[in-house]
């Protein structure tokens, strides 16, 4: 005889991961951490238990393969769910797409790589069902807490000035507020989530500076490990992000971050445009010839530091994407560029003196630079 879904009974159709009412999600946003998957789920297993949680991987299309390492385990663990994102990238973003997944009245963000412990939920989870806390906060400098594993004290030293700056803005007393493990109710994220502006690698900093109402923050010590396997997906450039994060959060309304962020990346490359200008004209060029090859050096220059900063979340990283990409920039600034140089010759030869002829063209074609590359370069790749 035989049996399909809809004819089996439903007793039949529920596993054991099904018996208990959901209650928690953890979201692991992810990128290239497919050797830490497997075993981190046997760590949230041993735990949590074997029901009432489900486990929620955003991966930003890794190229190691973590989405498809988390269907594999997901084929026969229903408490795994699998989120891949395809062109679009951040591991704040990635959290709040996780609260919105999920139908567990918790939810918890933590790292894939090990670092932080799956014990900790237990207590956290605890906390704030008894409403003794909005937030559980695993933190990493609260009593008892220790980062003798991490052995990175030039971290340490960063992570510290950055709470204090954190905390100023935020209102919120407590002593990790740049943790990237926490937990609170699904609702809240929920709620707040389209205020949130989804900049950086710090959700919990977004998070509290965005409520409108205080929230209520529990510290957890944690013993902060090292990374299992893999690289850390922080780089040189976090120290702008969280500068990115602080700005969105005081004056973002007023200007958007992206484009504040896209002008003064063109505000340094003014000083590299004004240079090779003057490099050129010291050797005896004409100002046309010397504009344009300033110009475009650049925009060279504004492209890289772009990619590497302002649109870090769509970041161009292989050597085909980086060279088209670089392509289309120019491309794309073209019109701003032969207006750039077009008014600035024209400026100069009328009697304007070369510095401000220079600075009029550089401005009339940032204009330009930044709407067609935010839509043609970072948007299409």
């Amino acid at each position: 005889m035989d049996m399909t879904l809809s004819t089996l009974p439903e007793d039949a159709l529920l596993t054991p991961h099904m018996a208990a009412p959901l209650e928690l999600a953890i979201v692991l946003p992810t990128f290239n951490e497919r050797d830490n998957l497997a075993p981190l789920m046997d760590r949230i297993a041993d735990a949590l238990g074997p029901v009432g949680w489900e486990v929620l991987v955003v991966d930003d299309n890794s190229a190691d393969g973590t989405s498809d390492e988390a269907r594999r385990l997901a084929l026969s663990d229903p408490r795994i769910r699998v989120i891949e994102r395809i062109g679009r990238r951040g591991l704040s973003s990635a959290a709040i797409e996780g609260f919105c997944a999920t139908a567990a009245p918790y939810a918890a963000v933590m790292d894939a790589d090990h670092q932080h412990d799956p014990k900790l939920l237990v207590p956290m989870l605890a906390s704030v069902k008894a409403g003794e806390a909005d937030v559980a906060v695993a933190s990493r400098f609260a009593d008892g807490a220790s980062m003798a594993e991490w052995n990175r004290p030039d971290r340490e030293k960063l992570s510290g000035m950055a709470n204090t700056l954190a905390r100023k803005l935020t209102g919120v007393d407590l002593s990790d507020p740049m943790s990237g493990y926490f937990l609170l109710p699904t609702a809240t994220a929920r709620e707040l989530a389209p205020k949130l502006s989804a900049i950086g690698f710090k959700i919990l900093l977004d998070l509290l500076a965005t409520s409108e109402k205080p929230l209520r923050v529990k510290d957890f010590p944690m013993n902060f490990s090292a990374r299992r396997s893999g690289e850390s997906k922080l780089d040189r450039a976090i120290a702008f992000d969280f500068l990115a994060g602080l700005y969105d959060k005081s004056f973002g309304r007023v200007i958007p971050t992206r484009f504040a962020l896209f002008g003064t990346v063109g505000l340094i490359g003014v000083v590299v445009h004004m240079a090779l200008l003057y490099l050129f004209l010291a050797a005896g060029t004409q100002f046309s010839i010397g504009q344009a090859v300033a110009t475009f050096g650049a925009m060279t220059f504004n492209f890289w530091l772009n990619n590497f900063l302002t649109y870090r979340d769509r970041r161009l990283t292989e050597s085909k994407a980086v060279f088209w990409g670089w392509v289309s920039f120019i491309a794309a600034c073209s019109i701003g560029a032969f207006a750039n140089v077009a008014v600035a010759t024209t400026l100069h030869d009328r009697g304007l003196h070369e510095v401000l002829a220079a600075l009029v063209g550089i401005g009339i074609g940032s204009v330009w630079n930044y709407a067609l590359s935010s839509r043609f370069v970072w948007g299409r790749f």
